[in-house]
């Protein structure tokens, strides 16, 4: 059922009725201290619909078994819903062959991977990697793992104060010696959506390959790799309305093929023997052991039930709710909003005069308010703005606009204790 074609009623000029949809997550039904629970942490992680929540239910309680290795009924069951959910992957990504995809347990795993077996491979001493100064840790640290190991440098584009790229920067880090960017698609901590295709043009200008953290852009936008041309993308489930713990990688098929195995153990090879062993072809090859064959099956759900509310209709549903928040927050009373590029998602970053972000998130959550406080796994973007941690509010489809006015109503509590 397609529910987002429903009359409106949440005050947003889009055709999207997130209080109908907000009926089908049973989280967001309770209260906190004594109020209705507001969730603006989705950007940490998303919840979950109950067609999620069955979904998994339902493949424990009827399919369960582990996959590839067995020939009886449940084994069977199990492994083609598991890889019924690469395809489906697939489709959600546009890659053009299935065994582009690469199950892991998040974006974190997905970028690790990457650094350790294409990385490992291809970038040796003296050669240079391209990070942004917006970057998760997850697609920061292992670059510096990677680094430290070889003898690699990393160069960074700066930002400008509205928290966009400078691109002429990045364009003049180019060099004979670079060997790879790796740029996150939105920043979970100010909200940037960063012009991906045209930075990746600009790169395989030079030869470079491109790995794009997606974990904060799939729930928001369409993503379709083959029109960004990237090499790998990444993202979790669990930020688009999946599972915790199941994510997806996406390389390029000859880039695969060339990799080594990052992780060893059961399902990635071909053969094995004390003289030597041989190993699977992607995407095979990089799955070692059990995966978690429910999450997929969850993954499978998540994407099947926001393709059925329509990413367009989500989109136009959570930019309607930046525009109404950030006019709201400008009025608060010492307020600062921390990113302000005019290519958005829906994430509001702010710090308030004189109060700690964490004190900001403890009062809000007495007024049932759930926002994330603190440096968001992005403490370089902390240090370029001279803050030790903001505040974020992060929205989703669920979200309203009461939702934004309570987290209004929230803020004055803070500025009435602290001012």
């Amino acid at each position: 059922m397609n529910t987002a074609l429903q009359a409106d009623a949440t005050g947003a000029a889009t055709g999207l009725d997130a209080d109908r949809l907000r009926a089908d997550f049973p989280i967001l039904a309770q209260e906190v201290h004594g109020k209705p629970l507001v969730y603006l942490d989705n950007g940490a992680s998303t919840q979950k619909p109950n067609a999620v929540i069955d979904a998994v239910g339902d493949f424990y309680a009827r399919d369960y078994a582990n996959i590839h290795r067995g020939v009886h009924t449940l084994s069977e069951r199990a492994t083609a819903a598991f890889e019924g959910a690469r395809d489906r992957v697939q489709r959600f990504l546009n890659a053009a062959d299935r065994h582009e995809i690469v199950f892991t347990r998040g974006t974190t795993e997905a970028v690790n991977l990457v650094a350790a077996s294409f990385g490992g491979q291809r970038i040796g001493a003296g050669d240079e990697i391209i990070l942004t100064g917006m970057e998760h840790h997850s697609n920061i640290v292992p670059w510096q793992l990677l680094a430290e190991r070889v003898g690699a440098q990393i160069r960074v584009v700066p930002l400008f104060d509205d928290g966009s790229l400078d691109l002429e920067a990045y364009a003049a880090l180019f060099g004979p010696r670079t060997r790879l960017v790796a740029v996150v698609h939105v920043s979970n901590a100010l909200g940037t959506v960063n012009p991906v295709a045209e930075m990746i043009a600009t790169a395989h200008a030079h030869g470079v390959p491109v790995l794009v953290d997606g974990a904060q852009a799939v729930a928001h936008a369409r993503v379709d790799v083959q029109a960004l041309d990237c090499d790998f993308y990444a993202f979790s489930a669990h930020k688009i309305y999946g599972p915790s713990g199941i994510g997806a990688l996406y390389g390029r098929r000859e880039l695969l093929e060339a990799m080594p195995p990052w992780q060893g153990g059961g399902d990635m090879i071909r053969t094995v023997a004390f003289e030597g062993s041989t190993w699977a072809d992607p995407p095979y090859r990089f799955e070692a052991g059990t995966p978690h064959i429910a999450g997929a099956v969850g993954l499978v759900a998540a994407l099947d039930y926001v393709d059925g509310i329509g990413l367009d209709a989500i989109a136009a549903h959570e930019h309607d709710l930046l525009a109404y928040g950030t006019a709201l927050l400008e009025q608060v009373p010492g307020l600062r909003l921390i990113g302000t590029a005019a290519d958005k998602a829906a994430i509001l970053s702010f710090v308030i005069d004189g109060v700690h972000a964490h004190d900001i998130g403890t009062v809000l959550d007495f007024e049932g308010v759930a926002v994330r406080a603190g440096h968001h796994c992005a403490m370089p973007v902390m240090t370029r703005y001279g803050v030790p941690a903001t505040a974020r509010a992060s929205l989703g489809l669920y979200n309203t606009r009461a939702d934004i006015d309570a987290l209004v109503r929230a803020l004055q509590r803070v500025t009435e204790m602290f001012g």
